[in-house]
């Protein structure tokens, strides 16, 4: 059985440009996610948006403002952990947990702040300060100070963290203890904002 040349043409071009097209380095092995521990919330919620809390995007320093999972070695210098990305920034899955969690335990209308132009609500902003792995204890941390501004009042400020000790430094150990440590700071930020 003879197969014609001019049907063998696009196969043979394909497989010659094969060896010049590039998508990007391989993915590692891991991507880190957060998933929030609390339990969704109802399917539908109602309320006012002067009584919705808007969750901005928290700032954060540059060796958080990357996919790379940081490692702090000593007081000075920091390495990022083999194998092993977050999905997103850290900034953005910090503002998604925290929203999904305050709206999980309250029942309470809740905006992420690129997600509308609501004002007159209640505005959490605040910067993430750490969120990887620390080598010189083996511990997790995340570590984030919070300012709620609730209209017509002062602005509060407070600080959250998170520790978890005894982890070994590796992608599959760190990711799970940065979840358990992302959501115990997200559970105490929508505590403060309910109290």
């Amino acid at each position: 059985m003879r197969i014609p040349l001019i049907r063998l043409a696009p196969l043979a071009a394909l497989l010659a440009l094969s060896g010049c097209i590039s998508f990007g380095e391989d993915p590692p092995p891991t991507l880190f996610n957060l998933t929030p521990a609390t339990p969704e919330s109802q399917t539908e919620i109602t309320g006012s948006v002067e009584n919705a809390l808007i969750v901005e995007e928290p700032s954060t320093s540059q060796r958080l403002a990357v996919t790379r999972v940081p490692v702090q070695v000593d007081a000075s210098n920091v390495a990022y952990l083999q194998d092993a990305m977050w999905v997103e920034r850290p900034t953005r899955l910090m503002q998604a947990l925290i929203a999904e969690t305050v709206r999980a335990r309250s029942g309470r209308v809740v905006f992420e702040g690129d997600d509308t132009d609501a004002s007159g609500g209640t505005l959490l902003s605040g910067r993430l300060l750490e969120m990887g792995y620390d080598a010189r204890d083996g511990s997790v941390i995340v570590r984030f100070d919070a300012l709620l501004h609730r209209e017509g009042q002062q602005t509060v400020a407070r600080r959250f963290e998170s520790r978890i000790p005894g982890i070994a430094p590796e992608a599959n150990a760190v990711g799970p203890a940065l979840n358990r440590a992302a959501n115990d700071v997200a559970g105490q930020i929508a505590d403060w904002i309910s109290g």
